[in-house]
Parts: structure tokens; C-alpha cells; sequence
């Protein structure tokens, strides 16, 4: 099975989930490549009508149909739609020949079906877009699954409780769930869960979750946010201090720490040193209390900060040499254009 995921802004970040999600749902990937924000990956079995549900950077998923027109001719590219339809065709080719020969076939054949086929050759296209198709190098195929951005921001705008400037998108909670590569109805802990958002995520995943935080405020936020998704069961909230309560065994972690003040201009490199230094002490002190309790991955975002020489994130192999852990991937950069705190996501073991 070949399929394509057309990934986001992010791409590193995106290629990593997708690797790490294959790697959590127990699939392997027996071949992969790249063409800008196209990830075409051949797997050893068929992946799940709902996977695009648990990624985060992911925008689509397609499948490849075939690699030439008499491929093509048994395969019915369109569901039913009277005489009318809007298509886009993505281009993740340097040969515009190739593109140019899949275009004209697909013109072609819904002349010769008697359709009126309109083709938008920009994805952001405000029109209804009926069906979608891709060429990838010479093998064309068609999107299967398209992540629900309406359904996405529904459950972070209008959830209870609300942090604005301290919450995570749910989006990147995906990411970061994945990352862990907690298995299905698994256990995950997240030692800084705020009002719940990686909680949310990963109970709506079927996962089993255990939320720390130490605003009381935070954990009754949490509480009202996972009740509000209709959820009752298979989490367990502690309001405490990640360095010194106890947990039961977790399967892995995914966590976003406070990282630091809200800052509107760039820093200099001596506070932000300051700030960062406290995010190692911290980090340190709380995986020295969970790790022994936590049987796989660890997943947490830190600090990266602009300074005016330029941008400085947290010492990872001072976190590393003071508890034993390994980095097994990252750091991802997740920075916006204009953003003085960004963040850096790891993953140890």
C-alpha cells in the first residue's frame, strides 16, 4: 500500500509524526520519500479510515490509484455527482510533462463521461471542491481523508475554560501524542497539563491519561473541559508538583512546561539564559521524580527564545547528563514569524 500524507507548515516536525504514528499503530514503512510538503510512504498494511483523526500536522491523506491512463480507466474517480464537479489536481512533481499528461487524461475522460469537471489548480481555493487528486512523481492517486479544521477549532474555541496564551492547540497535542508513541489504550501522563488539552486529545484517542498540574485552578479547568467532551472515565487529574508527587506506571509522556513569561521584544542573551537555566533545573527535578514510573517516551516542549543575536533554546544534555535519559529525536523548532518565545519539542527514553 502507497499512501501520501500532505503535511503542514512544519514539515520536520510533520515527517517525524507520521514516522512515529506508523511506529504506534504497529504498521512499517518499507519505503518513504519527499517532494516539498508531500510524504509518500509504502507501508505493510492498510492504515485506518479515521487516521488522519490523530495527526496533528497532517492536512490530507491520499492513496495512489495507478501510474498510467489504462491503470486508471477501471477506477471510478468521482462519487455520484450528477453532471457537475470541482476538482483539484496537487502537483508534488518537477516534471510538468508528467503533471500536464495526468491533467489533460482527467479533462479527457470527464468530457468523455459527459461531466462538467472544473479543475482549480489552487488548494486554498474558496470554491466547493468537490474531489481532490495528486500527482506524485509519475503515480497518480486520490485524497481519502482530509483533517476536520472546522471540528478542530469548534473543540478549542468553545471548550469552558479557555488560556489563550498558555494552552497548546490541540493540533500540536496530536503531534505530540504520536511522538510518544504511546500504543492503543495505553497510558500517558502529561506532568504539566494546564486545562487539558493533551489530556483531551489523548482520552478522545481511547487513551487512558493522568494529568498533573500545580494551579488548583488548572486542574478544575482540566476537569470542566474533559466533562464538556462527554468523557467520564479513564483519567485521573493530581494537583500537585510533577517534582514530588507520585504516579502509577505510565506507558509514555507528552507534556508542554510553562515556558516562561509572555514576551513582546527580544531579550538579552543574559536573561535569557536566566529563564532557561530555570527551565533546566525544573525539567531535571521532575523527570528525576517519573521517570522510574514511566516505561517509554518522553515527550516536552521547552523555551526557544529570541534574542537580539539570534535565538537560544534550553541545554538538553545538561537535562540528559542529570537523569540518565536519552534524546532519541529532535529538538523540533516550532517558531511563528514574530514570536519571541517559540518552542523546542524532544523526545527522550
Amino acid at each position: 500500500m502507497k499512501y501520501l500524507f500532505i503535511l503542514g507548515r512544519n514539515i520536520p516536525l510533520s515527517i517525524a509524526e507520521v514516522f512515529s504514528f506508523f511506529n504506534r499503530s504497529g504498521i512499517k514503512i518499507l519505503n518513504h520519500k519527499i517532494v516539498n510538503n508531500g510524504l509518500l510512504v509504502e507501508v505493510d498494511k492498510k492504515i485506518d479510515n479515521k487516521a488522519i483523526d490523530f495527526l496533528g500536522g497532517v492536512i490530507s491523506i491520499g492513496e495512489i490509484i495507478g501510474k498510467n491512463e489504462p491503470e486508471l480507466e477501471s477506477v471510478d474517480l468521482y462519487h455520484g455527482f450528477n453532471n457537475k464537479m470541482s476538482y483539484i489536481l496537487w502537483n508534488f512533481t518537477d516534471s510538468e510533462d508528467a503533471f500536464n499528461q495526468f491533467s489533460d487524461y482527467l479533462k479527457r475522460r470527464f468530457r468523455d463521461e459527459k461531466l462538467k469537471a472544473v479543475e482549480h489548480r489552487d488548494p486554498r481555493s474558496s470554491k466547493k471542491i468537490d474531489e481532490e487528486y495528486f500527482v506524485f512523481e509519475d503515480s497518480f492517486g486520490r485524497i481519502i481523508q482530509k483533517c476536520d479544521y472546522k471540528e478542530l477549532e469548534e473543540r478549542d474555541m468553545k471548550k469552558p475554560v479557555r488560556r489563550q496564551e498558555l494552552s497548546i492547540s490541540p493540533r500540536l497535542a496530536k503531534i505530540m501524542i504520536n511522538l510518544s508513541e504511546v500504543k492503543a489504550k495505553g497510558k500517558l501522563l502529561d506532568a504539566f497539563c494546564g486545562i487539558g488539552v493533551i489530556l483531551s486529545e489523548a482520552l478522545l484517542q481511547g487513551l487512558e491519561v493522568v494529568g498533573i498540574d500545580v494551579d488548583k485552578n488548572a486542574i478544575e479547568g482540566a476537569k470542566k473541559n474533559i466533562e464538556w467532551l462527554g468523557i467520564k472515565r479513564n483519567y485521573k487529574l493530581i494537583n500537585g508538583d510533577s517534582r514530588r508527587v507520585n504516579i502509577p506506571k505510565m506507558d509514555a509522556m507528552a507534556s508542554e512546561p510553562d515556558l516562561g513569561e509572555i514576551l513582546k521584544k527580544s531579550q538579552k542573551e543574559e536573561n535569557a539564559r536566566e529563564t532557561l537555566e530555570k527551565f533546566e533545573k525544573l525539567m531535571v527535578g521532575v523527570l528525576n521524580n517519573l521517570r522510574k514510573n514511566i516505561s517509554g517516551k518522553i515527550v516536552f516542549s521547552a523555551p526557544n527564545i529570541k534574542t537580539h543575536n539570534g535565538r537560544m533554546g534550553c541545554d538538553i544534555n545538561r537535562i540528559i547528563s542529570r537523569t540518565g535519559l536519552q534524546l532519541t529525536a529532535g529538538p523540533f523548532s516550532d517558531l511563528r514569524e514574530g514570536q519571541i518565545v517559540g518552542r523546542d519539542i524532544y523526545v527522550l527514553e
